[in-house]
């Protein structure tokens, strides 16, 4: 999944946004790599990820210590010098990227346990070209954190300060009390698609998030289990209704979530820093992971809380 992933995002920035691809913005890239065929490009990418890897894996391998697992990064880099030659001669075209992987370990954090847990915040829009992965995303991003709160360890995207799309790092998963008075969950019933009393959110792709191998994990597992599903951009508005949230990637795979913060005007994003926003919270108390229940707390000075005990799918 992961090959066809980063196979996949070639192609998408070659036909959509070749400058991020070769960092150049006067590049022209030879129609025979545009036109090239998704099964070449996955065999192209397998093969090249292939020969740095067999060099790469020995060594690590050597020293990685029990408990650990290994975390792989593979970064493919146009070669702007060399598309001049290719046009024409798709036999070659793999000159015109050059492939760096970085092996190390790590260990995965526990799901569930407190001090694991993440702590969000909605502080910027979401990204260009969102299905595809791309390097300059980490240049890109910088310029959000000036607006990261004390404590938080991932920031939300939102293009309106409601709908909440994905994390810089990450896709957000919401569980979502449903009111089965709503004319959707009264024709879910009538159609059967569904009668339980919970279904959980997240943005669909179409809306700008990049398809993540965890979030499709998650997709299928509900649909195994017949979850309910529905990919919708989870809404600032009716938190209230939240019951658990978690954000799912390749690295952390899935961390459940403290509390999230947004402010209480998207205007105020304009600020210079995180002390210049009004936030307001949600919060998620994971005490008994079993029953679903909700209270309201009142206000506590410019945040205004709302808990959820015992939060579990």
């Amino acid at each position: 999944m992961h090959m066809s992933r980063l196979s996949s995002s070639l192609r998408i920035l070659l036909n959509s946004n070749p400058e991020l691809l070769f960092n150049s913005k006067t590049c022209r890239v030879p129609i025979s790599l545009v036109s090239t065929k998704p099964t070449i490009w996955d065999s192209l990418v397998q093969s090249l990820v292939d020969d740095s890897m067999r060099k790469a894996l020995p060594f690590v391998l050597e020293q990685k210590r029990s408990g650990e697992e290994l975390a792989i990064t593979c970064l493919v880099s146009g070669n702007v010098d060399s598309l001049e030659e290719l046009e024409g001669d798709e036999g070659i075209f793999c000159k015109a990227f050059d492939v760096y992987v970085h092996v190390g370990s790590y260990v995965p954090a526990l799901f569930g346990i407190h001090e694991n847990a993440a702590r969000l915040a909605v502080v910027g829009r979401g990204r260009r070209t969102a299905n595809a992965k791309y390097s300059d995303w980490v240049r890109q991003r910088k310029q959000l954190e000036k607006l990261r709160p004390p404590s938080v360890n991932e920031l939300l995207l939102s293009n309106n300060g409601n709908q909440i799309l994905e994390g810089c790092l990450t896709n957000l998963f919401v569980v979502f009390r449903k009111d089965v008075n709503s004319d959707y969950d009264k024709a879910s019933q009538r159609y059967n698609e569904s009668t339980v009393s919970i279904e959980l959110q997240t943005a669909p792709v179409r809306d700008g998030v990049l398809p993540g191998v965890l979030r499709q994990v998650i997709l299928d597992i509900c649909s195994r289990e017949k979850i309910p599903v529905r990919e919708i951009a989870p809404s600032w508005l009716e938190r209230e209704m939240w019951l658990e949230a978690f954000i799912t990637n390749s690295l952390r795979l899935i961390q459940h979530v403290e509390v999230i913060q947004a402010p209480s005007s998207w205007d105020s994003l304009e600020a210079k820093t995180w002390r210049d926003v009004k936030w307001e919270e949600k919060l998620f108390e994971h005490c008994s992971w079993k029953n679903h229940y909700a209270h309201r707390e009142g206000d506590h000075g410019n945040v205004n809380h709302i808990s959820v005990s015992g939060c579990s799918i």
